[in-house]
């Protein structure tokens, strides 16, 4: 039978007619392009200039006051606190507060004059190597054009030495930074997308009329939702972790119980987020399309994919309150770091916070009824 232009074009009518009634799906496919173009044109930028740094100045003068200025004039530095204590130092690297420490150590000048072989001592948090490779790079020419312009007659070729200290990672292997990372990634993709199908998938299949039937609270059917969802986060947390250590080799330094207690908050805010959406959304096309509208920026702004210090101010304002930006940290902090329950706690909070506001507006979003 042959096919009818007639009847193509009908068909094709009506599915305009259907899109144009579903603002929510049309909406989405002019609203993702436009989201993608924004965050990849003024977002992404995989070259992050002023990284925080720390100096600790154990001989102080011209020659300090010559190499900070070089630092911060090629563009990669910016010295945000001066220490003396390596206690201070430690403390400021673990947290992720500096991404730099840059010792100059005590007769740094005497040498210079005297024609010794001077040093200087920068560590590195190598944590994330995507983020510090440039500014690591530009470190070469630091001792051929630090003293140059103040300090002439020293500025021989060239006139120190730097040593470099990649802290964390120092082969700097990138599935240190990706394998962990990917264990957040993993959790918000399958917690968001599995719980906002949770409550638009007993609407479609006709069993919401049950559901409305019990005497439940919309708090008790929310909880008895995501529990099974939170057992199977674990699992799937217990599988990359396993993977993380015998197959990438990835440094476990830290309490693997302090993780697990800080991937609760995690999955918490994510399933919160699901429910929300499946609490607004009228049918299972739709909470995937919020899901995905969320997944992305997640994806993106977050320190996955792209430094994070590398994105503009806004941008990094809206990674903020994601929950994917606080778990990278959290869980590579714990992993290559050590870090601690003090150390965790700045990123755990908004977790928390986060979580608490979404699971109320889920509460809200409720419906009791099926109009």
């Amino acid at each position: 039978m042959l096919a009818s232009l007639a009847r193509v074009v009908a068909v094709t009518l009506k599915e305009m007619i259907q899109l144009k009634r579903d603002r929510f799906t049309f909406g989405m496919i002019l609203g993702i392009p436009v989201m993608q173009l924004l965050l990849f044109g003024y977002a992404i930028n995989a070259d992050p200039k002023q990284l925080p740094t720390a100096l600790v100045s154990r001989d102080p003068g011209q020659v300090e006051r010559s190499i900070v200025g070089a630092l911060e004039r090629s563009g990669y530095f910016r010295v945000v606190a001066q220490v003396t204590g390596e206690p201070e130092v430690e403390r400021l690297i673990a947290a992720g507060d500096v991404a730099f420490v840059v010792t100059i150590p005590d007769g740094f000048t005497r040498d210079l004059l005297k024609g010794e072989r001077a040093q200087i001592l920068i560590e590195a948090d190598a944590t994330d190597p995507a983020a510090t490779s440039n500014a690591v790079a530009a470190l070469n020419q630091l001792p051929r054009s630090a003293l140059r312009h103040d300090l002439p007659a020293l500025a021989t070729e060239p006139a120190f030495d730097v040593v470099i200290h990649r802290r964390y990672n120092p082969e700097g292997l990138t599935a240190y930074n990706i394998v962990p990372g990917l264990l957040g990634v993993i959790l918000t993709m399958t917690m968001v997308l599995m719980t906002s199908l949770a409550v638009t998938r007993e609407t479609e299949r006709g069993t919401m009329e049950n559901l409305l039937a019990m005497p439940l609270r919309p708090a008790e059917v929310m909880a008895g939702k995501i529990l099974p969802y939170i057992v199977i986060g674990y699992a799937q947390v217990g599988v990359v972790l396993v993977a993380a250590r015998y197959l990438f080799a990835v440094p476990m330094l830290g309490s693997l119980g302090l993780l697990t207690l800080a991937l609760l908050a995690f999955l918490l805010a994510n399933l919160a987020v699901g429910l929300t959406f499946s609490a607004i959304a009228r049918n299972q096309l739709q909470a995937m399309q919020m899901t995905f509208f969320f997944f992305l920026p997640s994806m993106l702004l977050s320190g996955f994919m792209f430094p994070f210090r590398g994105m503009p101010g806004w941008a990094q304002g809206i990674g903020e309150v994601l929950p994917l930006t606080h778990f990278l940290r959290i869980v590579r902090g714990i992993l290559l770091k050590g870090n601690g329950a003090i150390e965790i706690w700045p990123e755990v909070w908004p977790l928390l916070a986060f979580a608490a506001i979404a699971w109320t507006v889920a509460i809200l979003r409720y419906r009791r009824t099926l109009d």
